[in-house]
């Protein structure tokens, strides 16, 4: 099959799109100067996100394939915190000319099989050669016809809930820095996040004053939904998941570890869905504590070293 190099820009976009099915949305998908998206909310969800190899995932760790599901995920998983329904991607690919066409190809794989499972699709993108692998990642949804679910929302009295896995990936990348070869599932959980989809609706249909993605640590994003509202978020540590697996520092992983794409909202209190699960609540004030006091430094920073 050769490498990126030997085949081409056109050759590898050609083979590329080739992969890729189209989506409900998607009027006039690659191969014009730009795509063409049904918007039939008359509005449009959009987000974005880069993922840079060595800092956002290590090619010794992770094939393209989960790279690839990795990079929709936290892009679709923002466009549900909104309450939306994803409806297409724009991928740009930033490659070594020498990086294997098949390498290219599972990435794209990847990408269209994890927008698969929210009914999205990729709409369109660009290649271009450069010395690493960069992968950029718009995100389009659709309201339909609902206000957006944000992190403004949230009132004293509120129950805070969660939905969807806390802390593997954390976990994961410690075992992956150690040079461990298990537990598989936590491995995994770096590698590639699983975020529960169906979120953004039952928020939703459960009357959610705030939502958001879980991506940088429970602690650190609770904390964008505190001070966007202007409250204090009381969180019980003894009611935050936190299984076995995650070994003997899981209530860290589990508090402060990003990158699982779980989710946060907070709700009228008795109004939390049966598949969420009430791990505190909302009050006066500002700020994020963990029964009753600062937890401590944590969560994710972009640009921390």
């Amino acid at each position: 099959m050769g490498t990126i190099g030997e085949l081409g820009e056109f050759g590898l976009i050609s083979r590329l799109v080739g992969r890729l099915p189209a989506g409900p949305a998607i009027a006039l998908g690659p191969g014009d100067d730009a795509a063409v998206i049904t918007a039939p909310d008359g509005r449009v969800t959009a987000t974005t996100d880069l993922l840079v190899q060595g800092r956002h995932f290590r090619l010794d760790w992770s094939g393209p394939y989960e790279i690839g599901r990795k990079a929709a995920a936290q892009n679709l998983a923002d466009v549900v915190a909104m309450g939306a329904r994803p409806t297409a991607l724009l991928v740009g690919l930033a490659v070594p000319p020498a990086t294997e066409a098949a390498w290219a190809e599972r990435l794209y794989d990847g990408l269209a099989d994890e927008c698969a499972e929210t009914g999205a699709a990729i709409a369109g993108g660009d290649v271009v050669g450069a010395a690493e692998v960069v992968i950029a990642v718009t995100a389009l949804g659709d309201l339909g016809g609902a206000p957006p679910l944000t992190r403004s929302g949230a009132r004293p009295g509120d129950a805070v809930a969660v939905r969807g896995r806390l802390g593997h990936s954390s976990a994961g990348l410690d075992l992956f820095r150690a040079g461990a070869d298990g537990p598989a599932e936590l491995l995994d959980a770096h590698r590639r996040p699983r975020p529960p989809y169906t979120a953004g609706a039952e928020a939703r249909a459960a009357g959610a004053t705030a939502l958001l993605d879980v991506s940088d640590g429970l602690l650190q994003d609770l904390g964008h939904i505190a001070a966007a509202s202007g409250v204090r978020i009381e969180i019980d540590s003894a009611a935050v998941p936190v299984p076995a697996l995650l070994g003997p520092d899981g209530l860290r992983h589990a508090l402060t570890g990003g990158e699982d794409h779980a989710f946060a909202a907070t709700f009228p209190a008795g109004a939390v869905p049966p598949a969420w699960t009430a791990v505190g609540r909302v009050a006066a004030g500002s700020g994020v504590v963990v029964d009753g006091r600062s937890y401590g430094p944590g969560g994710w920073d972009h640009f921390a070293s």
